[in-house]
């Protein structure tokens, strides 16, 4: 198919968990839709319930935030609000933590 609706009823959800020593707080669980997976792209939904875990980007990541509302921090220090209708890129090399205050669904698009 040469165009492709972006919708959790497009695929199955995968249902998973941050690894272990990576969460800082909370019991977040991660429901994604990987629709696109292709050369080094990948293209879906991402959902999370409230938590927070310890990430570091290897990958290039297009976000756009659809509801909820969580708070990305920085190793530096800085904060990002990320709230629906709020798009970001997140870029090689960012350290921090992932923080969910309120259950987020973002769109994605990920670039190895």
């Amino acid at each position: 198919m040469l165009i492709e609706r972006v919708a959790q009823t497009a695929v199955e959800a995968e249902v998973e968990r941050p690894d272990p020593e990576k969460v800082v707080s909370g019991d977040p669980v991660h429901t994604t839709w990987n629709i696109e997976d292709a050369d080094g792209l990948y293209c879906g939904l991402w959902q999370s319930t409230p938590g927070a875990w310890r990430v570091d980007y290897v990958e290039w990541e297009y976000i756009r935030i659809l509801s909820g509302y969580s708070v990305l921090r920085g190793e530096d220090g800085s904060e990002t609000h990320l709230r629906a209708g709020d798009s970001y890129i997140i870029r090689p090399g960012f350290k921090g933590v992932w923080e969910v205050l309120e259950t987020t669904l973002k769109d994605y698009v990920i670039r190895l």
